[in-house]
């Protein structure tokens, strides 16, 4: 079994290996943010804890099929929440992800990296159309 440690870390890994991906440690609030196109369609909180952008429908979608919980903090935004706690968890996640990869990459529109923090470098969360 993989430690939480290990299991972020693959987390990140597989996050990465996504087209055009960059990542921002400590951006504001979240510790590990990612970005596409310039802009952040996903942030772990913590080791596993992901909260990700997916459009209105998809966040519908989701949370009516039970695959996330509502975010705490920006429901509003289209972010859910999702934690992973093992390795079974790592697929059902990059599944979520991959979904806002494609929502927030492929928008012309939207928070740029370089407007990712707002002031005294607290993150905006309004990052993708």
């Amino acid at each position: 079994m993989k430690s939480r440690l290990e299991l972020h870390q693959e987390l990140r890994q597989r996050i990465l290996n996504l087209s055009g991906v960059k990542e921002r440690q400590n951006a504001g609030i979240h510790e590990d943010a990612f970005f596409v196109g310039g802009r952040m369609f996903m942030h772990i909180h913590g080791h596993g804890h992901c909260d990700i952008r997916l459009s209105k429908s998809d966040q519908e979608r989701v949370l009516a099929e039970g695959k996330a919980r509502s975010h705490r903090w920006a429901p509003e935004e289209g972010y859910v929440t999702f934690v992973v706690n093992n390795g079974e968890d790592l697929d059902r996640a990059m599944e979520l992800i991959r979904v806002s990869h494609a929502h927030c990459g492929g928008q012309p529109s939207g928070l740029r990296v370089e407007d990712a923090t707002g002031p005294k470098g607290t993150a905006k969360t309004r990052n993708c159309p």
